[in-house]
């Protein structure tokens, strides 16, 4: 018998949101995408959730606007929901941030690390390619090691087209050598993220003496797909099975 759905997680992110319910066990359920783009995203979530077997308790990580998340916590509060907001937060269960104001860690990166502390194949290099590339270290004892923030191709276009007219183009192909500018532009800045990628996996192995398993998460994930490592997991949904961790760990 499936177990019964108790609440719902909320990941609200810059370009969309995802949702799952979790059921009595702390199990996370199939994850839905609502992108920000579509017209009447809220009400749609509202719709959504009214359709489901699911308690009136909400959990929301939010990394969008404060004018975005004002906006949804107001509409799920007006239609009856208790709400709970997640923040990052020093330690968690066996997970220690690196940062000495936790406050200054994206939620999204608090929970990624979260649920990869609850993994058995770590240490891990946990990379999310979202809005912005982020990269965490986290050691298999669950200690926080640092990370790292760079922008996305998108962004590194936007750039190139701000300061040099001449580099405002279509979005090119990324290939090994191009040979047109629109291509090399993209060449470039795809390379760039996997140069970050593989950069801090040399460092990653020097600084712990071994190999750490590569998660890759976010929107654009398959923008890394030519990493060359040994240990690569994809999960797309890693926010949220560090939504239900974290849940998990309020529960008596």
């Amino acid at each position: 018998m499936n177990a019964i759905p108790k609440s719902c997680l909320i990941d609200l992110g810059n370009s969309r949101l995802k949702y799952a319910l979790l059921d009595v066990h702390g199990g996370r359920g199939e994850v839905v995408a609502i992108g920000h783009e579509q017209p009447g995203a809220v009400a749609s979530l509202l719709q959504k959730l009214a359709l489901e077997p699911v308690a009136s308790e909400i959990w929301l990580a939010s990394v969008a606007s404060t004018e975005r998340t004002t906006a949804l916590t107001q509409a799920l509060e007006g239609a009856g929901f208790r709400l709970h907001r997640i923040h990052s937060q020093a330690q968690c269960g066996k997970l220690r941030i690196a940062y000495p104001e936790p406050a200054r860690l994206g939620v999204d990166r608090f929970l990624a690390l979260l649920a990869a502390s609850e993994r058995a194949d770590g240490p891990w290099l946990i990379v999310s390619a979202g809005s912005a590339l982020t990269v965490d270290l986290l050691g298999v004892d669950g200690v926080h090691l640092g990370g790292m923030i760079a922008p996305m191709p998108i962004q590194m276009r936007a750039v190139l087209a701000g300061n040099f007219p001449q580099l405002d183009l279509a979005e090119g192909r990324a290939v090994d050598f191009a040979d047109n500018t629109a291509d090399a532009i993209a060449s470039g800045t795809t390379a760039a993220a996997l140069g970050l990628v593989e950069h801090a996996l040399r460092r990653a192995r020097k600084r712990l003496a071994t190999t750490p398993s590569l998660l890759l998460c976010g929107g654009n994930a398959g923008l890394l797909a030519d990493i060359d490592h040994p240990k690569i997991v994809t999960l797309p949904a890693l926010v949220l099975d560090g939504m239900a961790c974290f849940v998990r760990s309020r529960e008596p």
